[in-house]
């Protein structure tokens, strides 16, 4: 889907890699909500771009980070029905928010979403994890799992106590730590107690 986006912002054939450059030097600032859509997109193309083209460029962009693997879904689904509360932590501009907040899977699932935009913090500045441990209810950062896809996220989280777990794409991975399991075997190391509450992810926010 980049390449689409690439194409839709009439970036040079084989010049993928500058195109993401440019997109990432103005995404922080559009994911905190200092930048409007006009304002980011404005910044990548180096001119403002038209009514028509800003709309399928946000259209685009909101699709990238909204694909969901069904996998991934269906654990959420299983840990919810444990009676397992999570809470959304995105870094997700103005636009983007409210897509995923009109999403079937956050209102049955997440008992609160926090958005970078609506915050005025991105991840992995250290106060948006303040942020998501009260929303959890939980006083004890140790009960809580913060799942995230990019190491530097969880670095972040993990200074402040919580557990971390980087999600490379492995479902198995997921299901292992947020889902109870049958007492270990002796001759098998027992897997980590469930949390008491998770803060996943929405999407894949990772740079490559």
């Amino acid at each position: 889907m980049w390449a689409r986006l690439a194409n839709l912002a009439g970036w040079p054939d084989g010049h993928l890699d500058s195109f993401q450059h440019a997109f990432w030097q103005a995404r922080e600032a559009y994911d905190a909500g200092a930048l409007s859509d006009l304002a980011f997109w404005a910044q990548v193309l180096g001119s403002h771009p038209g009514p028509r083209l800003l709309r399928e460029l946000r259209a685009v962009d909101t699709a990238m980070w909204t694909r969901i693997d069904a996998r991934v879904l269906a654990i959420l689904y299983r840990a919810h029905r444990t009676g397992l509360p999570m809470v959304l932590l995105s870094n997700a501009p103005h636009a983007l928010s409210n897509v995923l907040d009109a999403t079937n899977w956050r209102r049955k699932l997440m008992t609160e979403a926090l958005y970078s935009a609506r915050l005025g913090l991105c991840k992995p500045d250290p106060a948006i994890y303040e942020h998501a441990l009260a929303a959890t209810g939980s006083t004890d950062p140790t009960r809580v799992l913060f799942i995230d896809d990019r190491a530097d996220n969880c670095h972040a989280a993990a200074r402040l106590g919580l557990r971390t777990l980087h999600y490379i794409g492995q479902p198995a991975d997921l299901e292992q730590h947020l889902l109870p399991t049958r007492p270990a075997s002796v001759s098998r190391p027992a897997p980590p107690s469930p949390p008491r509450a998770a803060v996943p992810l929405a999407g894949s926010r990772s740079r490559r």
